[in-house]
């Protein structure tokens, strides 16, 4: 879309905002074991966004997720990567405590 303001504008509507996603790759395999569905619920919670590694649309192999924040609006970029942080060491956390259950 050309804004005679902006040029040209294109942009997922999701990263509106200061269209930051933080992410880092990060092996679960607790969550794994546990099951996908679990681990989306968490990260819902959490404010969170799991995904595979391959990408938004690539699916999840292995133990390995690219975790993100899920919130792109109304937020500044150190609460979006301070989200992210916060939740991937809850997450870390929480996987370790799984896989002693085992």
């Amino acid at each position: 879309m050309l804004d005679a303001k902006y040029g040209y504008v294109h942009s997922c509507p999701t990263n509106l905002g200061t269209g930051m996603r933080a992410s880092v790759h990060v092996d679960l395999p607790g969550y794994t074991k546990e099951g996908v569905k679990i681990l989306q619920a968490r990260c819902e919670e959490l404010h969170l966004q799991p995904r595979g590694t391959r990408g938004e649309s690539g699916g999840q192999t292995g133990v390995t997720y690219d975790i993100s924040n899920k919130h792109r609006l109304g937020y500044s970029e150190v609460q979006l990567v301070q989200k992210m942080i916060d939740g991937v060491n809850t997450l870390v956390k929480e996987d370790r405590d799984l896989q002693k259950k085992a």
